[in-house]
């Protein structure tokens, strides 16, 4: 009478097993998987300008800590000027990207073109084109106005 573990072991022995590797805390991966997330957002919140998206936070109540469900509208990247021209920008930690100096915008002939310049831009992202331009977005002291004294 064969068991159940006699049946499983020729299927085990067939599959090749190792250490479960450690998640990556790289800021740099970080800084894309996020950026990606939010430019994966703005494709829906065409169809939908009432999109929202739902997120947990850690808050102290007291000594102890405890996660709240938040409801956070989505905001659109996207502008119109007066004479409707259409501009796409990148937002990190709730501030505009500069792409280059004085140029913080893509030029999107219509609207219709909207999705294809946030895969355009997502492509970018994951291929690392953006590392240099998000990693001087997360400086410190970034974006701060000095004040006069």
């Amino acid at each position: 009478m064969t068991t159940h573990m006699e049946v499983l072991m020729p299927v085990l022995k067939s599959l090749s097993f190792t250490a479960l590797p450690r998640p990556s805390n790289d800021p740099v991966h970080l800084r894309r998987a996020k950026l990606i997330s939010r430019l994966e957002e703005q494709q829906p919140l065409l169809d939908d300008p009432n999109l929202i998206r739902t997120v947990q936070r850690t808050v102290k109540d007291g000594d102890e800590k405890r996660i709240v469900t938040k409801q956070q509208k989505v905001r659109p990247w996207w502008r119109t000027d007066t004479a409707g021209h259409l501009f796409m920008s990148i937002r990190m930690g709730g501030r505009v990207v500069e792409f280059e100096k004085g140029k913080s915008a893509v030029a999107v002939q219509s609207k219709e073109k909207l999705p294809v310049v946030i895969t355009a831009l997502i492509e970018a992202v994951r291929a690392g084109e953006l590392d240099d331009i998000l990693a001087q977005a997360k400086r410190p002291g970034f974006g701060k106005v000095k004040k006069a004294a």
